[in-house]
C-alpha cells in the first residue's frame, strides 16, 4: 500500500481516536461491498479497512509514524492482524457492536401478547344518538382449557432444545474477505423459543388456544357517529401460548334514515307544502327522532312536535329548533333544521285555475314580467356602491 493512511482515510496526522473511528465510519459507509459491489471500490474498501486498522491501534499506528512495518513483519494483509475484527465494520454502520457480538438475544417468549381485532356494526340513527347495547357475536382465539395454554398434552410439558441447548440460538461461523464471521441465528430445531414441546396438546396442536365463537354485549354510547370506535379491553385475540388478550374494537356504522339527515350533532329534515298552505300559513305536525326508539311513548317522551310556518313562508326557508339534534359525547345536543319545500300544482282542473286566474287578476299578476335580482357582488362592487350611495 503506497498511499498514505492518514490521506486514506481523510485525516490530519495528528488526529485523535475519535477523529479516525468517525472518518472510517464514514467511509466505510459508502465503500462497503453490500452499499458498492465494483471491484474498484471494494479494492478501495480494502485499503481504507487496512488504515483503520493501522491507525487505531496505538502500538501499530506509532510503528507506522516511525516508518516501521506496523504489522511487525507478519504479513500485513486485510484480516490477518490483531487488531481488527467483524465489530468493527459493523460499528461503522450501526454505531456499536455486531449484533449478537457479545451475547445473544436468548430464546423467544412462547407466551406473547394476542392482536387486537376489528369488528363493524351497524345501528340505526336514534340507537347512535341516544345509545343502546347490542349483542356481538364474534369468532376470536380463546385460551386453549385442555392444555391452559400451556401447548403440551395433558401430563407432558416442554423440554429443552438440544440443538440450542436452550439458549434459542445457533451460532454461525463463516470466512470471507472481511475475515472471520460470527453471527447468531434462531434456532431451526426450536424455531428460537429454545424449548420442544414432544407431545403437543391435540386440541390447539401446541399453540395454546383455539378459535371459538361467543356472544359480547356491547354498550354504545349516545352520541357516536360513523367511524367512532368503540373499545372492549381484552376481548381480543388470545396470544400465542395462552398469553393475554388484545383489545376489541367495535366500529360503528350508522344507517341512512328516512327523514333524518345527521351533520355533526345537527339533524336536517325537508317537509313540502302546498303553495296554498305556504301562503296563508300553517301548523305541522313532525316526528322526533324519539319516535324511533321503541320505549320512547311509554316514558313520556316527546315523539312529535308542531312546526308553525307563518303566512307567506317561501321555499327554501329553514327553521332551527334548538336542543332537537344529536346528543354529544361529551354533553350538550344539537339543533334540528327543517328546510321547507313549497310545491307548485302541476295539474289543474277546469275550476281551479279559473279560481287561480281570478287570484292573479286580483293581485294584478295576470302578465308577470318577473324580477332580476343581482347575485352576490364581489368586495369591490359592494364597495362602489358604498360610494355611489354617499
Amino acid at each position: 500500500m503506497s498511499q498514505d493512511l492518514y490521506d486514506l482515510l481523510g485525516v490530519a496526522r495528528d488526529a485523535d481516536a475519535d477523529a479516525i473511528k468517525k472518518a472510517y465510519r464514514r467511509l466505510a459507509r459508502q465503500l462497503h461491498p453490500d452499499v458498492n459491489p465494483d471491484p474498484e471500490t471494494q479494492e478501495k474498501f480494502k485499503e481504507v479497512s487496512m488504515a483503520y486498522e493501522v491507525l487505531s491501534d496505538p502500538q501499530k499506528r506509532a510503528a507506522y509514524d516511525r516508518g516501521g512495518d506496523p504489522f511487525g513483519g507478519q504479513g500485513g494483509g486485510f484480516g490477518q492482524g490483531a487488531g481488527f475484527s467483524f465489530t468493527d465494520i459493523m460499528d461503522a454502520f450501526f454505531g456499536g457492536g455486531a449484533p449478537g457480538a457479545a451475547q445473544g438475544r436468548g430464546p423467544r417468549p412462547r407466551v406473547r401478547r394476542g392482536q387486537d381485532a376489528l369488528i363493524r356494526l351497524e345501528v340505526d340513527l336514534a340507537e347512535a344518538a341516544f345509545g343502546t347495547a347490542r349483542e356481538l357475536k364474534v369468532d376470536t382465539a380463546v385460551l386453549c382449557t385442555t392444555c391452559n395454554g400451556d401447548g403440551a398434552a395433558p401430563g407432558s410439558h416442554p423440554v429443552p432444545c438440544e440443538t440450542c441447548r436452550g439458549a434459542g440460538e445457533v451460532a454461525h461461523v463463516q470466512r470471507s474477505f472481511l475475515g472471520e464471521i460470527r453471527t447468531l441465528r434462531p434456532c431451526a430445531a426450536c424455531r428460537g423459543f429454545g424449548s420442544i414441546i414432544p407431545d403437543p396438546c391435540r386440541e390447539c396442536s401446541g399453540d395454546g388456544r383455539v378459535r371459538s365463537r361467543r356472544t359480547l354485549t356491547v354498550k354504545i354510547p349516545a352520541g357516536v357517529d360513523n367511524g367512532t370506535r368503540v373499545q372492549l379491553t381484552e376481548q381480543g385475540e388470545v396470544g400465542p401460548g395462552g398469553g393475554p388478550a388484545g383489545d376489541l374494537y367495535v366500529e360503528i356504522h350508522i344507517a341512512p334514515h328516512e327523514t333524518f339527515t345527521r351533520h355533526g350533532n345537527d339533524l336536517h329534515c325537508t317537509v313540502s307544502v302546498p303553495m296554498s298552505a305556504a301562503a296563508l300559513g300553517t301548523t305541522l305536525t313532525l316526528p322526533t327522532l324519539e319516535a324511533d326508539v321503541e320505549s320512547g311513548a311509554d316514558s313520556g317522551v316527546e315523539t312529535s312536535f308542531e312546526l308553525e310556518l307563518k303566512p307567506g313562508t317561501q321555499s327554501g326557508t329553514e327553521q332551527i329548533l334548538r336542543g332537537r339534534g344529536v346528543p354529544g359525547l361529551r354533553g350538550g345536543r344539537g339543533d334540528l333544521v327543517v328546510s321547507v319545500i313549497v310545491e307548485t300544482p302541476t295539474k289543474l282542473d277546469a275550476r281551479q285555475e279559473e279560481l287561480l286566474r281570478e287570484l292573479a287578476a286580483l293581485r294584478g299578476e295576470e302578465s308577470p314580467t318577473g324580477q332580476v335580482r343581482p347575485g352576490n357582488k364581489s368586495f369591490f362592487g359592494r364597495l362602489r356602491d358604498s360610494f355611489n350611495q354617499h
